[in-house]
């Protein structure tokens, strides 16, 4: 069966989450193109960027793959990840090999279906590959069905039906590779090396790590939390 070259290169793999948003200390194309840098050079096979500024810096740097997706917040909708075809159109322009977005079943900006946004961005941008993030198998399948290059847990635990997950959902990690006939994608609180190689040993076309390697204001507060508290002693 046919496989896209950059699907084939992802395979297997561990794709770096590089993102900081404008109220974090790390916040800056500069800072985020450095550790998409240091994470390639560490052995991920892609990056994963927000906005098209950090996209454009790291393609510049030579990075490939870029799963590009913008966050915007719409007073309408929940849905902040590439959530209109402006910030489709934002990705595509800075350079980004696949456009992510959410794919949930959630109301999109404008009252727009997902059947809608995905015909939109396939007429628009015809030949870029498409990752839809989801949070339920049923998104999944439905993401499937549409015809995405491939689907991600990544909202499994976001979404006010599946809040009630607090760790890796790897019941629906397992149950999306069974069940659809596109790469799946682990991601979402995928926080130690061991549960990434479970991942790629369940079946996960790849897996995205992002807060536990690049978010270094988290990372130090795994460690603090668990120290302990022995200043009365």
């Amino acid at each position: 069966m046919y496989m896209h070259p950059l699907l084939k290169k992802v395979k297997g793999g561990l794709i770096v989450s590089c993102q900081a948003l404008d109220n974090e200390p790390l916040f800056g194309s500069e800072t985020m193109k450095k550790m998409a840098m240091a994470a390639m050079m560490g052995g991920a096979v892609g990056i994963r960027a927000n906005t098209g500024a950090d996209i454009i810096e790291m393609k510049k740097a030579g990075i490939s793959p870029v799963i590009g997706l913008v966050k915007r917040d719409y007073p309408d909708s929940e849905i902040y990840i590439t959530p209109t075809m402006r910030e489709v159109d934002e990705v595509v322009g800075a350079g980004a090999d696949i456009i992510a977005f959410d794919a949930t079943g959630r109301v999109r900006p404008n009252g727009l279906s997902l059947s809608q946004f995905v015909e939109q961005i396939k007429k628009n941008h015809p030949g870029h590959l498409l990752m839809g993030d989801i949070s339920t198998l049923e998104e999944g399948m439905f993401a499937a069905q549409l015809g995405l290059d491939m689907i991600s847990t990544t909202l499994c635990g976001y979404t006010p039906f599946t809040s009630h997950y607090e760790s890796f959902n790897k019941e629906l990690l397992v149950e999306l590779i069974y069940k659809t006939d596109v790469p799946v994608i682990a991601e979402g609180r995928v926080d130690t090396p061991e549960l990434c190689a479970e991942c790629i040993r369940l079946g996960a076309h790849a897996v995205v790590v992002g807060s536990a390697i690049t978010r270094p204001q988290l990372i130090t507060k795994r460690f603090v939390t668990e120290m302990p508290d022995i200043k009365d002693v």
